[in-house]
């Protein structure tokens, strides 16, 4: 008799544990947010209630703390790039065929946001 209530506890801990699991990653996958900079800082506007003046004026002074930051990090940014590329031949090593794969397509995808953002930065500071 013991032995029937440990299999359902197990199954419905397991069920509980797989619903949670796929519902997190449906979330994920779903999710339709705009990651950008100037959807983040919308958002940010618009939960402070800020009037025109002031979005222009805190994007004046955002964009140009950017191009500081841009100044900051050139000297460096060798050094960045070159830990980024050890990191990621670490990572692949680990990683099957498939995931490689999987992980390479998202990183194309970040990199090119990642260097649009850069560009409209840079658009800023001239």
């Amino acid at each position: 008799m013991e032995r029937p209530k440990q299999q359902a506890l197990a199954f419905l801990l397991g069920a509980l544990l797989v619903g949670g699991v796929v519902g997190f990653s449906a979330d994920r996958v779903f999710r339709k947010d705009d990651a950008t900079i100037a959807s983040r800082r919308k958002a940010m506007y618009d939960d402070l209630g800020l009037s025109p003046a002031q979005r222009v004026a805190l994007d004046s002074l955002f964009d140009a703390r950017n191009c500081q930051y841009e100044v900051i990090v050139r000297p460096i940014q060798p050094a960045v790039d070159s830990l980024k590329l050890a990191t990621r031949a670490q990572m692949d090593r680990l990683l099957t065929d498939d995931q490689r794969a999987r992980l390479e397509a998202r990183r194309k995808d970040d990199d090119a946001k990642r260097d649009e953002e850069r560009k409209r930065i840079q658009s800023n500071c001239r």
